[in-house]
């Protein structure tokens, strides 16, 4: 236990790296994400086309690909991005945007079609019907799907371990390298850790759904 009392505050600067990269990814997710969908439900069918394949691509491959290539093929390619904060934040964004945008498109298909009809109808363009008419409809679909996409991405964060990425990973396993007589113990402090987390997600999914449920 005084072991990990002692690196209870390195325990905590790796966790803030962990949630550092979980906000930023997952407000590029969100916005990319949205984009997608829109994309793919929309008018044009280069773009509808072009982000199915995107979808069906990202989707069907492996996270672990998708860092590997950001962080390996990419600077081979002259791609290269100096911060390794930036580049897990590429590769989660990369990845999850493909999931926040077939929650969006859930939510957005759930909407009857005679609102994006009767919007049109009034003159709004197909940006503003979906600014203002079918995406604030979609988001209250969506609450779960998209909680559990967060959650997810939450925990894959701990891929960036294995790409010299200093999250609570990362330190989990230098501490349980450094000192195996308290692995349990350092263990269990990481997963409760991610618990954590995890529940703060969760929370504030379910205070959404009661807020907008009560709204209706």
């Amino acid at each position: 236990m005084s072991y990990v009392i002692s690196n209870f505050e390195l325990m905590l600067s790796a966790f803030r790296l962990t949630l550092e990269l979980f906000v930023l990814s997952a407000v590029v997710s969100l916005v990319f994400g949205t984009l997608l969908a829109a994309a793919r439900v929309g008018p044009v069918p280069v773009l509808a086309r072009a982000g199915a394949v995107y979808v069906t691509l990202v989707r069907n491959t492996p996270l672990l690909v998708v860092f590997i290539f950001v962080f390996v093929v990419m600077p081979q390619l002259e791609m290269n991005i100096d911060s390794f904060m930036a580049k897990g934040v590429l590769a989660l964004s990369v990845y999850t945007s493909a999931f926040v945008c077939e929650a969006m498109r859930s939510g957005i298909n759930s909407v009857p079609l005679g609102q994006a009809e009767a919007s049109r109808a009034i003159g709004l363009t197909f940006t503003q019907s979906m600014g203002l008419v079918v995406l604030p409809q979609a988001l209250r679909a969506v609450v779960p799907p998209l909680a559990s996409v967060l959650i997810a991405l939450i925990k894959n964060t701990s891929v960036g371990a294995a790409f010299g990425l200093a999250e609570a990973t990362f330190r989990m396993k230098g501490f349980t390298n450094d000192n195996t007589s308290e692995r349990p113990l350092i263990f269990l402090t990481f997963a409760i850790g991610y618990i954590v987390l995890v529940e703060i997600v969760s929370a504030g999914a379910i205070l959404l759904e009661r807020r907008w449920r009560v709204a209706r």
